[in-house]
């Protein structure tokens, strides 16, 4: 197989989806990971209507026999893995300030958002490993900016999120403590702000379209060889953490 071999976790819908037609756009071959099975195969199917090669892969982040079996998927079928994308996340339902969050809401949140990343991370390395040059982005928030949200001026003060806010935060250190971590491996480790994007999680009201929150992404997944590591990248530069 001559074309490079992607994986997006959370690509059935939104932005996930968005950044799966865009790799496929530019000529790799997708493997779009969905929690639902169904739901995946469905967005497979109107990709590959479209004319991109895209495969769906069942792949629940928080479930770690998931995980194993989508690692041993791809490598039994492609050997290798060029691009890894961690989209799948969410904004727990009750999150709120840290004076009324509930223990459950905030664990949900780390469970997907920072665990779930891990544990594919983890389970993909040895595949990203066997690549020429191979990319990991991670979807960070401009949410996740200590400066930006502790800035009593902005409106990212107001949005009282300790779930999606901490969460994404702690992806900012995954991203830069991997990044260092594969230095000189050839691996780029980067995380990615899309923006407030129009879709199920940033409202169909964002100023953003879900074409422009993946090109960010997608951009950072098709770095060269001199490309940055371990930054944020907005739609608008890189953001300060």
């Amino acid at each position: 197989m001559n074309s490079k071999i992607a994986l997006v976790t959370g690509a059935n819908k939104g932005i996930g989806k968005e950044i799966a037609r865009q790799l496929g756009m530019a000529g790799f071959t997708v493997l779009a990971g969905s929690r639902d099975q169904a739901r995946g195969e469905a967005a497979a199917k109107e990709l590959v209507a479209e004319g991109y090669e895209l495969e769906a892969v069942q792949l629940e982040v928080t479930d770690p026999a998931s995980v194993r079996a989508a690692a041993g998927r791809i490598e039994a079928e492609y050997g290798r893995l060029d691009v890894l994308v961690n989209n799948a996340a969410i904004i727990p339902q009750g999150d709120d300030a840290v004076s009324r969050i509930a223990g459950d809401v905030l664990r949900e949140a780390f469970e997907v958002n920072v665990f779930g990343l891990v544990e594919v991370t983890q389970a993909m390395l040895p595949l990203l490993r066997k690549a020429e040059q191979a990319r990991v982005v991670n979807m960070s928030t401009s949410l996740a900016s200590f400066e930006l949200v502790g800035d009593p001026e902005a409106p990212y003060s107001t949005m009282l999120m300790l779930g999606y806010n901490a969460s994404k935060a702690a992806v900012n250190m995954v991203t830069v403590m991997l990044a260092n971590e594969l230095r000189g491996s050839g691996i780029l480790v980067n995380a990615a702000d899309p923006g407030n994007c129009a879709t199920d999680m940033g409202g169909w009201d964002a100023p953003r379209t879900p074409e422009q929150g993946a090109a960010v992404a997608v951009r950072m997944a098709t770095l060269g060889a001199d490309g940055p590591t371990g930054v944020v990248q907005a739609e608008e530069g890189r953001l300060p953490w």
